[in-house]
Order: C-alpha cells, then structure tokens, then sequence
C-alpha cells in the first residue's frame, strides 16, 4: 500500500475507474488521478460543463514561490493543448494570475483579488465552478473572482494539471 492515509484512500482501481474511500468501499469519482503527487496530471471524466465544480485540496508549502492549477484540452505538449484556465498563485507578489492558451497564444493576464488567500505551511481548498459564461473561483468557501471562457467547447476541457510549492491532500 503507498505511504500517507491521503495516498492510499486516492489509489485509483484502474479496473473499474472507482476511487476507495477509508473502508474500502467504492466512491465514483469525476477525476480520475492513481497518486496525489505534484507535478500531478489527471483526466477530467466526460470534461467540463455548465455545473460542474473541480475541487483542488492541499497545503502550502513552508517557502513557497508560486503553485499552478489549469485546466487544459489534453495533456499534448507538442503542439501545447490549449489551456482554459491556468491558476498561479505568486506568493512574493501576493497574486493570484489567471490566463488562457487558445492556439497557442496567451491571452490578457487577470491579476485584480481582493485578498490573497494562501498563507505558507497551510490548508487550502479552492473549488473551480464552471458556469455557461464563466469560471466561478472559490478559496476556501469565499468567491474571489470569475474568469470568462476562451474556450467554446467546455467538453474539450479534460485534464487538470497541477505544479508548484504545495501538497496535494484532495481532488474531486
């Protein structure tokens, strides 16, 4: 069995798709990942659509620079998959950037928060609801911003990748 609690209670059966909870009993999951190791890749079942939420999970690092969630169409890095939304939060900076790839061109950068919610060496929940116009970001409970689609197809959306000074605790 892998190492801490979080790493065995998120090994997925490559069987059957199912995630274990704490008693061993099947859970259907919506993303599929087998460890919570960063830099971590995984595939979002069937991809986004209006309603649907990505629940990202994890500790801070105890000096961190900066940690990176985007949701991209593939995982192909020649070509580069486009990215829908790319999350970077820059701690010397006290930011919170998102941005997207269409076709391999970068979009304007979005910067403006009310407040930056990651604090080193803590707990962190962000939730990602994808709404028909737009992204709705969640940090632990409180909205912060919203992000308008670049992409059209938000079924293309499949793959969530994750990078940076953090721990990986949850995904869902």
């Amino acid at each position: 069995m892998a190492g801490t609690v979080a790493e065995r209670d998120a090994l997925v059966s490559a069987a059957d798709g199912h995630l274990n909870n704490s008693l061993g009993s099947p859970v259907q999951a919506d993303v599929y990942f087998p460890r919570l190791i960063v830099p971590f890749c995984g595939h979002i079942k069937g991809g986004m659509r209006p309603g649907k939420k990505i629940l990202v999970m994890g500790i801070v690092d105890l000096n961190p620079e900066s940690f990176g969630i985007s949701l991209t169409c593939g995982e192909s890095e020649d070509p580069p998959a486009d990215v829908a939304i790319e999350l970077k939060a820059v701690f010397t900076e006290r930011q919170f950037i998102r941005n997207s790839c269409v076709a391999g061109e970068w979009g304007e950068e979005q910067s403006s928060i009310p407040y930056f919610p990651f604090i080193p060496d803590q707990p962190f929940r962000v939730e990602i609801l994808c709404e028909h116009p737009r992204f709705r970001i969640f940090v632990d409970g409180h909205q912060l911003f919203d992000f308008y689609h670049r992409i059209e197809t938000l079924s293309a959306i499949d793959t969530i990748k994750i990078n940076g000074d953090l721990q990986l605790t949850k995904l869902g």
